[in-house]
């Protein structure tokens, strides 16, 4: 008899564990200004996906460790994905007036506080993946690799250095492999992160870390062209943003280099080699990250 409870309810409790955590992420006794946690708190706990922090808990579950152990490291990735919208929205980036049906975090608090927001809850998440160790016990170094993925794949290397060059791509790309670097660095790494940080939480083998990285490059270029495609084609109710917005901006996606209809192929085998990968590589219980994976492929917004 099989007790799991549907992917959905999975999702949702993990969803609703990671945003009580956020809504206390800082530490009652620091003296901080009200208007900066106000800012904080306000894309922090605007909703989304939680995805990240969904893979962070999903790793390590899949491999043997606990959701309380993760959680810290689930919080952080949040953080760093907010911080990263935050920033993506001003004037000098892609000037946005809405995130997630909501209005843009320097709309409501003004350019220089968005920035601050932002500032911060990129600092504080390293200071979250520091209580992995501190409250739960993992070991020292396993963390200390966990801090240093989080800056590369965060940083200049990674998520940042995938904005740059979606930024400089803004001038014309003349190649699929030049979208590719910038979906595989502006999406892929913060989800390769959150897959090996969750692994390095429960101690996995270097072979299964090697796993989880290939299951996060794959999720995440699909996820990202499945973007690509529900601009075309998704309901702006469901997105809470206007489609069509790439054509628009001139922006060059995969359909546009290869067409709709090849684009969805692409997904589809990126996520039967996601799954594949992580079906063979002898985890405790995989199948979170089996339907997460089809999930993403699915997904309408």
């Amino acid at each position: 008899m099989n007790n799991r409870h549907p992917l959905d309810n999975y999702m949702n409790e993990i969803s609703d564990i990671v945003s009580t955590a956020l809504s206390d992420v800082l530490p009652k006794e620091w003296d901080i200004p009200s208007s900066l946690k106000e800012a904080m708190n306000y894309s922090l706990m605007a909703g989304g996906k939680r995805l990240r922090p969904l893979l962070v808990i999903a790793a390590c579950e899949a491999g043997g460790g606990t959701r309380e152990a993760a959680l810290p490291v689930a919080c952080a990735v949040e953080m760093v994905h907010t911080y990263s919208l935050v920033h993506d929205d001003l004037p000098a980036m892609d000037n946005d007036d809405f995130r997630r049906g909501k209005p843009t975090n320097h709309k409501v608090f003004g350019e220089a506080a968005a920035i601050l927001a932002g500032d911060a809850l990129l600092t504080h998440a390293f200071y979250s993946v520091i209580q992995a160790s501190r409250k739960h016990g993992i070991p020292a170094e396993r963390v200390l690799s966990i801090v240093e993925d989080l800056a590369v794949y965060a940083g200049p290397r990674g998520m940042v250095g995938g904005q740059v060059a979606d930024m400089e791509g803004e001038q014309g790309l003349t190649s699929l492999e030049q979208l590719e670097y910038i979906h595989l660095h502006k999406t892929s790494d913060l989800i390769m992160f959150s897959l090996i940080a969750g692994g390095r939480i429960a101690g996995v083998t270097d072979e299964q870390l090697d796993a989880l990285r290939t299951y996060g490059h794959h999720i995440g270029l699909a996820f990202q062209i499945q973007d690509d495609i529900l601009d075309l084609t998704g309901d702006e109710t469901k997105l809470g943003k206007k489609t069509q917005s790439d054509v628009k901006q001139q922006k060059v996606t995969y359909p546009y280099f290869i067409g709709l209809e090849a684009s969805k192929e692409e997904v589809e085998r990126l996520t039967s080699e996601a799954k594949a990968v992580v079906t063979g590589a002898g985890f405790a219980d995989p199948l979170r990250l089996i339907e997460i994976a089809d999930f993403l492929k699915s997904r309408d917004h």
